[in-house]
């Protein structure tokens, strides 16, 4: 690895621990935190904007290989996961999550994906506020729904960096599956759709040039380390909370997190 600043570290560090106690409490493997921290970092590095935010998302994507990893554990023996359901799901969430970073990903301009990953979380989180209620009766769909519905969040994830809880955690809520078991359930579909995506990121970014010494293509490989070792400690702290808070309350701080990391998107993509 080579020499970091050590301010660099710290601001790394700190992302990581933030990052961890997301995945938990959450989840989530920390992308909608660490996409925007990860591209302000970058870019004060000198990396142009549009790359600044291809490899945070891309970045942040490989860091839930690991952040996922530790929270679905605490999840799993709080009982929170239904794997029946991610199963079925995760097929489809490979195969989005591939066609997403290893196509779409490599051609579409870094600005433009800002602008979208600002108003795609910000839509989710006013969504969140709404408080839809599930329908009575309404239940997961079968397999082939499953998978598809599998599909267009490991896609979409794919293009913000994200391990789909903020598509997964409504999706299941509305189908009248219990909150903190599509919490739970989401974190064990964060491990597919970052090992889909990853994959992706590494065959799209193989020729690029190195953005800055430990880059390899759009992975920022120090930021991968060194966020993944401080998040993965903090992860089962997040579950274990998570299980105590009010769903409610719950719901409304990641709704109003989501909209202050679109507002800072924005203002990325416009100054870029």
């Amino acid at each position: 690895m080579p020499d970091l600043a050590p301010l660099l570290v710290v601001e790394l560090l700190a992302l990581g621990v933030v990052v961890g106690f997301l995945a938990g409490l959450l989840g989530v493997g920390g992308g909608m935190m660490m996409v925007p921290a990860m591209t302000l970092l970058l870019s004060q590095r000198g990396v142009d904007n549009g790359m600044a935010v291809k490899m945070a998302i891309a970045t942040s994507m490989a860091t839930i290989l690991f952040t996922s990893l530790s929270s679905v554990r605490a999840h799993h023996r709080l009982r929170a996961v239904r794997w029946d359901i991610a199963r079925r799901m995760a097929s489809g969430i490979v195969l989005g999550g591939l066609a997403a970073s290893a196509g779409v990903f490599a051609i579409i301009n870094g600005r433009i994906l800002a602008l979208f990953f600002a108003a795609f979380i910000g839509w989710t989180a006013l969504r969140m506020l709404q408080d839809r209620r599930p329908l009575p009766g309404r239940a997961m769909p079968g397999a082939a729904g499953t998978a598809a519905a599998g599909a267009g969040i490991g896609f979409l994830s794919s293009l913000v960096g994200a391990g789909g809880a903020f598509l997964s955690v409504p999706f299941m809520t509305r189908c009248n599956v219990p909150p903190r078991q599509a919490v739970g359930t989401s974190a064990a579909l964060g491990f597919p759709i970052a090992l889909a995506s990853t994959v992706g990121y590494v065959i799209a970014g193989w020729r690029l040039p190195a953005a800055l010494p430990g880059a390899v293509g759009y992975l920022y490989l120090p930021a991968l380390v060194i966020v993944s070792v401080a998040s993965m400690s903090l992860a089962p702290w997040g579950a274990r909370t998570a299980q105590r808070l009010n769903v409610a309350v719950l719901k409304r701080c990641f709704a109003v997190m989501l909209l202050a990391l679109a507002a800072s998107m924005l203002h990325r993509a416009f100054s870029a």
